[in-house]
């Protein structure tokens, strides 16, 4: 590994972005994850009645694997969104590309409410699903990874952590909404009103909640300090891109490997809770160990306390990872769900309320040990000249694959084998493969991005900084980077 033992940062070649312009960055980037995870949360809460509506020829078990199947394809497309909104983001700028992926989002959720029920017009029901399904997937690969890319770049080097967790904490919020919205549905309405008519009602919200988004997204971009930090980004993407070959990419599979295994680590437990759980808890518990279980409405209330106290932890984990590091608290979820994902889905199965939401509970807080590091620690991964394509590849590739699926493979293997306990194993899985990646590599906390210079969000900060940094600093290149999994050059 290179080690550029002649670089010394002077005070003038750090970042420095001020921490207004900052937090309207990341105020831009989150409110796109707020609109496009509402969509998902609203399908994920709907899960048993969009089973209802579009499946109703089938038996419980295959509609509940066919309705899992169409969320889950949604995220088998996300790879092609990115290699699509990428590239497009360079040439005609990000806001725009933002609001084409925002619109095409609620276009897709709003479609999904306009489709005729399998009882009226057959199969054509599903296959119109599907294609909804697509669209959003298709957009959603469009927009994560470059956020991610975008305020790890241009964060102060002391604050990343916590500027970042602000990313999931507009995704925590849209799916809340989601939820919300769902969940008064079905206290407001009798179960026929809301199969003939009243499921429609919270999808159709989506397409004014994506039209506010782009409002209020090309509100915050209008400032001259956000416009020139969003350019300096596009012009950094563009060279990388214009430099860029597969070598480049495959030369670094070691980082490749680390971040989809990361990225398996946090999004499992995501899916596990927000898609599989709702169903799981109303559905298929009751029907196999032939019990009453919770309401809809009591399982959904418990969820959004869940996701409430979830909202409110991450940026308190983010600054604690500033001071403390985001191996320990990655470490912690990891371990955590080796060791808890038994208990939890065990106390998830005695179906009473107070041990459903202490499982829920549980699941939750580990999650957010993920949901409040990541955002800060896969962009330090790759170098600058490839860190948004590698990021976006190695990460929608493993949401694609590992992650998106979780409800589907999980819910066909309880219904294959009949063992309840599959979403602990599932969970163990996942732990098991996050302790081995974030082991493999170095402290990103408080340290410069590779290939990049110091970040400060002042420059009396630029003066610390420079003075505290190691001149030896690892700042790795693609020509000798490393051809086996060692720790990333960040440290």
């Amino acid at each position: 590994m290179h080690v550029d033992d002649d670089k010394d940062w002077k005070a003038s070649d750090c970042t420095v972005t001020e921490p207004s312009t900052i937090r309207r960055a990341i105020s831009a980037a989150s409110i796109g994850n707020v609109a496009e995870w509402y969509d998902f949360g609203v399908y994920a809460f709907f899960e048993p009645t969009i089973q209802k509506v579009f499946f109703s020829n089938l038996s419980h078990t295959m509609g509940e694997i066919a309705t899992f199947g169409l969320f889950a394809v949604a995220f088998l497309i996300r790879p092609l969104g990115g290699m699509f909104f990428g590239p497009l983001a360079d040439r005609i700028g990000r806001n725009k590309v933002l609001a084409a992926t925002m619109i095409l989002m609620a276009v897709g959720t709003f479609a999904i409410g306009c489709i005729p029920s399998q009882e009226s017009i057959g199969i054509a029901a599903p296959l119109l699903l599907l294609v909804a399904r697509l669209v959003q997937g298709f957009s959603t690969g469009g927009e994560y990874g470059s956020a991610m890319t975008f305020i790890a770049e241009y964060a102060p080097d002391r604050r990343r952590g916590y500027l970042g967790s602000w990313l999931e904490f507009g995704t925590f919020t849209g799916y809340l909404l989601g939820a919300i919205v769902v969940t008064l549905a079905g206290a407001a309405l009798t179960d026929e009103q809301l199969l003939d008519w009243g499921w429609r009602l919270p999808f159709f919200l989506a397409l004014p909640l994506g039209l506010v988004g782009v409002y209020m997204r090309s509100q915050l971009a209008e400032t001259p300090a956000f416009a020139a930090l969003e350019q300096e980004a596009e012009d950094r993407e563009k060279q990388a891109r214009a430099g860029q070959t597969a070598r480049d990419i495959l030369v670094l599979w070691p980082y490749v490997l680390v971040c989809m295994g990361l990225a398996l680590a946090w999004n499992v437990p995501n899916y596990m809770l927000t898609s599989y759980m709702p169903t799981y808890v109303t559905q298929t518990l009751p029907m196999m160990q032939q019990t009453g279980g919770l309401s809809p409405t009591a399982s959904q209330v418990l969820q959004l306390v869940v996701m409430l106290l979830a909202l409110l932890s991450i940026p308190f984990i983010g600054r604690l990872s500033d001071r403390f590091g985001r191996k320990p608290f990655v470490l912690i979820g990891s371990i955590g769900l080796v060791v808890l994902a038994l208990p939890m889905i065990l106390l998830i199965r005695s179906q009473s309320e107070t041990a459903v939401f202490l499982g829920l509970l549980i699941m939750g807080l580990l999650l957010i040990c993920f949901s409040a590091t990541m955002p800060s620690t896969l962009p330090a991964l790759f170098p600058t000249n490839v860190r948004a394509s590698g990021l976006s590849i190695s990460f929608n590739v493993s949401v694609s694959l590992f992650a998106g699926t979780t409800s589907v493979v999980v819910g066909s293997l309880v219904a294959y084998t009949g063992d309840l306990n599959w979403p602990a194993y599932y969970l163990m899985i996942a732990g098991v493969i996050g302790v081995v990646s974030i082991l493999v590599i170095r402290e990103p906390n408080g340290t410069s991005m590779w290939g990049a210079p110091p970040a400060a969000a002042s420059e009396q900060e630029a003066h610390e900084l420079v003075q505290s940094y190691d001149q030896n600093q690892d700042m790795g290149t693609l020509d000798d980077a490393p051809r086996g999994p060692v720790p990333a050059p960040v440290a």
